[in-house]
């Protein structure tokens, strides 16, 4: 895996999170929905009933995974801080926080750092390489 994949996990964990809570929500709705339907219509049998327990289970499975998903982006991102901050240039650790923490796009990155584009990738890829051979460093550490 190269730097930049293992710093982009974040994001992809965090898109993984707003996608099941998304589901959460229409699951709620729709819990709702066969709710009203159960006040409004005389006693009918269990069907409806099985259905509301269905959906709920459902929910409480996704919010369970939600729970996961937020550890892993939690712990990830602590290891993520700590590899910034053995960066040493203040510019890098302010473009690598923006890119792989905040999730900025490369846009909202130039204009806050008043920086053009070309120029800020060439900032990005110094940072990586500086990262990438921080955590080289690292292994070998661990590896002795």
């Amino acid at each position: 895996m190269t730097i930049k994949e293992y710093l982009s996990q974040a994001y992809r964990i965090d898109q993984r999170i707003n996608s099941k809570l998304e589901q959460v929500r229409s699951l709620r709705e729709l819990a709702e929905k066969a709710t009203s339907t159960l006040s409004d219509t005389p006693c009918s049998g269990n069907g409806n009933k099985q259905k509301i327990e269905s959906v709920i289970v459902k929910i409480i499975d996704l919010e369970h995974e939600i729970d996961e998903e937020i550890d892993r982006l939690v712990d990830l991102k602590q290891e993520i801080v700590s590899l910034i901050k053995h960066v040493k240039n203040p510019e890098y650790q302010t473009l690598l926080e923006l890119r792989y923490l905040c999730f900025r796009t490369w846009e909202q990155i130039a204009v806050e750092m008043h920086y053009e584009l070309r120029y800020l990738h060439k900032l990005h890829r110094r940072a990586l390489e500086i990262c990438s051979e921080i955590q080289l460093a690292s292994r070998h550490i661990y590896e002795k």
